[in-house]
């Protein structure tokens, strides 16, 4: 799986504008909205369900990063969304810092699999301070969009999809229990 796989380009955001956790969940959210991959009926469930999985506890990882995520019935496949936050969104974050990067992934309920399989590839991506910074310099969606795709050229990528290969061998070997 490459990034290209579920990361929407038109749902990348170059200037959120949110402040807190929650706008922020709904300014995500209403991007996927409008382009087409939530439906109006299921946006604020939608909202509900990366709010409720907040508060499990946060997605705010440190170094300004939250890693927001769902998996709701509404959503009909693996989905990406990045936003980038100049002045910093309030997100509870492990370290206390303000969170500038986020990235959500969305992912229907009947695929869990696929959604593991994309969190190793953000987390991984995430962890390379180099790329955190180009992301946090990138100016426009097309920049960003650029990033990501050499993010799936580059060969820390590489390791990143080796991981998630591992992943998917276990989850292969050890089927959940009936």
């Amino acid at each position: 799986m490459k990034l290209a796989d579920f990361v929407v380009p038109e749902a990348i955001i170059a200037d959120l504008r949110a402040g807190t956790k929650e706008e922020a969940a709904r300014e995500l959210v209403d991007v996927l909205h409008a382009v087409g991959c939530v439906d109006g009926a299921d946006r604020e469930d939608v909202v509900q369900a990366i709010l409720r999985r907040e508060g499990l506890g946060t997605t705010g990882v440190g170094d300004g990063v939250a890693f927001p995520e769902a998996r709701h019935r509404a959503i009909p496949r693996l989905l990406g969304a990045l936003a980038l936050s100049r002045g910093g969104v309030g997100f509870d974050a492990v370290d206390g810092n303000p969170v500038h990067i986020l990235f959500l992934v969305a992912a229907p309920w009947d695929k869990p699999g696929d959604f593991l399989e994309a969190a190793v590839i953000v987390s991984w991506l995430l962890r390379d301070e180099h790329f955190r910074a180009r992301l946090r310099r990138a100016g426009t969606r097309e920049e960003i969009v650029e990033l990501l795709a050499e993010a799936d050229r580059d060969s820390l990528w590489e390791t990143a999809r080796e991981a998630s290969r591992q992943v998917r061998a276990r989850q292969r070997q050890d089927p959940p229990p009936a």
